[in-house]
C-alpha cells in the first residue's frame, strides 16, 4: 500500500522537481536550479563522491546521441530514498570511459542509520556472474582454458543422469546455462542450508530437459562449477583468482567475497526486508554465499563503475576488446525475459544469455545486462554499446522501486518516449532473482519453508 501511495507522492514531487531540470538539461552554469539540487542532497545526508582514479566528465551533456541529463536523475535517486521509501541505494553512470555520478543516496541501516556513499559495499547476487565469466574468460586469453573445453576433465566427479551428457558440458555451457537442467536445479536445497559440494554430486539424479549446449535454463549450483574448473586450472581459490585478476588491476578497492568480506568491509549496507512496522534490517543470509561465481560478490557504487568502465573497452589492459566481444555475444534466447514487468514487455524484442550477461534488443538498440537479488538486496546494471553508456544501481532492500530508473535512463539516452518506469511497482520479471524471491517466498522465511517452496 505504502508503495501505491509513494508512485502519487513521486509523480508530484517529481514533476515539480524535474521538470525545470528537463527544460533547462544542458545549461552547465552554476544558477538557482543548482542550488536547490545541492541543498536536497544537503538535507538529505547524501555524500557525493567518485572514485579515485578515474576522471570525472566536467559535463552531464554526452558527446554523441540524446542529452543525457544526470543531475534529473541524481533527483529521481533522491526522491526514491526520501521519508523513508526505501532505505538507501547507490547508482553509478559513465559514458565514455567517465564518471558521470558515481554516489550513494539514503542510509545503510534504518537502526542505525550512515549515509550511504560511493565506497559503501553492497551485496551483488547475480551480478556475480559476470566476474565468474570474465575470469573464465581470462584464462582463456592465457591459452590454460578453452570456451570448449570440458568439465569433466577439472572436475572428474560430475555427472548427470543420462550417460554420455557430463562429458559434453563445456565452460561456455556452464556460463550460459547451456547444462540441460531443469532450472534452478537444488536452489530450494541451498536455500535449506545443503552444502553446496553435496548438491554438486546430486545433480547426478537431476532431471534433464535437454543435451548439454541445446537448451537454455537459468542456474545457480551448476553455473558455480566454473569455481572448480578456475581452481584446478591455477591452484587458486576463485576468490583469490578473482581479487588479483580483476578486483585489483581495475581499482575496485572495495570489493570482496563472501558474509565475511562484507562483514570486514569499512562501510556496508544491511539488508532490509518488509515488516509490520516498515523496513527491518537483517544480517546477511549465508546460502547463496556458498555458490561464490553465481552468487558471492560484495561492490561499492565506485567498483561497480570501474567494473562498467572495463567492459565498455576503457581497461584493454586487464579486459582487451576481442574477449569483451565474446562475453558479450548472445549464444542461446531466453524468451521468458521479454514477459517481464512493464519495460520489458513495453521495450524487449528480443532476450539472449552470453557468457555471464544478457543481450537485450530494447526498442532496436543492443543492451548488455545483468540483474540480481537476494534477501535485502537488488541490483541493476546495463551498457548501452552505441552510446558507450553504462548504468548501475544498487539498493539495500527488497522493494522493486529503484528498478524502473534504469529503462528511464536508457530511454532518455535514446530519445524513447512514452515509458512511465518509475511507476511500475510490480516485482521485475528477471529469472536473475535468487530462488526465494523468485518463487515468491517472503524474505523474512526460514529456510525450511523456502526448501518446501515450488520451483
Amino acid at each position: 500500500m505504502k508503495e501505491r501511495t509513494f508512485k502519487v507522492t513521486l509523480r508530484s514531487t517529481l514533476l515539480a522537481t524535474l521538470l525545470p531540470l528537463a527544460l533547462g538539461s544542458t545549461a552547465q552554469t552554476a544558477g538557482p536550479l543548482h542550488g536547490a539540487i545541492a541543498r536536497a542532497q544537503a538535507a538529505a545526508a547524501l555524500p557525493a563522491a567518485i572514485t579515485d582514479s578515474t576522471p570525472v566528465a566536467s559535463t552531464t551533456t554526452v558527446t554523441s546521441g540524446a542529452p543525457l541529463d544526470v543531475p534529473r536523475f541524481e533527483a529521481i535517486a533522491s526522491a526514491l530514498v526520501a521519508n523513508g521509501r526505501i532505505p538507501g541505494m547507490a547508482m553509478a553512470i559513465i559514458k565514455d570511459g567517465k564518471i558521470l555520478s558515481a554516489r550513494g543516496y539514503g542510509v545503510t541501516d534504518l537502526r542505525n542509520p550512515q549515509p550511504i556513499d560511493a565506497h559503501t559495499v553492497f551485496r551483488l547476487a547475480s551480478l556475480s556472474k559476470s566476474f565468474a565469466a570474465t575470469m573464465t574468460g581470462i584464462l582463456v586469453n592465457d591459452g590454460v582454458l578453452r570456451w570448449d573445453s570440458h568439465l569433466i576433465d577439472y572436475v572428474p566427479s560430475f555427472q548427470l543422469s543420462q550417460p554420455g551428457a557430463a562429458q559434453e558440458v563445456t565452460v561456455a555451457d556452464l556460463l550460459s546455462h547451456r547444462i540441460g537442467l531443469t532450472r534452478n536445479a537444488f536452489d530450494r536445497d541451498l536455500e535449506g542450508n545443503e552444502d553446496y559440494h553435496s548438491l554438486t554430486l546430486r545433480l547426478a539424479n537431476a532431471p534433464m530437459t535437454c543435451a548439454p549446449g541445446q537448451c537454455y535454463a537459468y542456474q545457480n549450483v551448476a553455473f558455480s562449477l566454473i569455481g572448480d574448473i578456475v581452481f584446478a586450472t591455477t591452484g587458486k581459490f576463485y576468490s583469490e583468482s578473482v581479487a588479483s585478476r580483476i578486483f585489483k588491476p581495475l581499482g575496485m578497492h572495495d570489493a570482496s567475497y563472501g558474509l565475511e568480506g562484507i562483514e570486514a568491509s569499512a562501510r556496508w549496507a544491511k539488508p532490509h526486508v518488509r515488516g509490520r512496522g516498515g523496513w527491518v534490517p537483517l544480517m546477511p543470509k549465508p546460502n547463496y554465499y556458498r555458490v561464490a561465481p553465481a552468487a558471492g560478490v560484495n561492490a561499492s557504487i565506485s567498483d561497480m563503475a570501474q567494473w562498467l568502465i572495463a567492459h565498455t573497452g576503457h581497461r584493454p589492459d586487464v579486459l582487451p576488446a576481442p574477449l569483451l566481444a565474446t562475453l558479450h555475444a548472445p549464444l542461446v534466447t531466453t524468451p521468458t525475459e521479454i514477459h517481464g514487468n512493464g519495460w520489458r514487455r513495453a521495450r524487449l524484442t528480443s532476450a539472449s544469455y552470453a557468457l555471464g550477461w544478457r543481450d537485450y534488443n530494447y526498442s532496436g538498440h543492443n543492451v548488455v545486462f545483468h540483474g540480481g537479488a537476494v534477501q535485502g538486496y537488488r541490483g541493476m546494471m546495463a551498457m548501452l554499446p552505441e552510446q558507450d553508456l553504462g548504468v548501475v544501481i544498487l539498493w539495500n532492500s527488497e522493494s522493486p522501486l529503484p528498478s524502473g530508473l534504469l529503462p528511464t535512463i536508457l530511454d532518455s539516452a535514446l530519445g524513447l518516449n512514452g515509458g512511465q518506469w518509475l511507476d511500475d511497482d510490480t516485482v521485475d520479471g528477471s529469472e536473475d532473482l535468487l530462488y526465494a524471491e523468485r518463487a515468491g517466498v517472503p524474505a523474512g522465511i526460514s529456510s525450511s519453508k523456502a526448501k518446501a517452496s515450488p520451483p
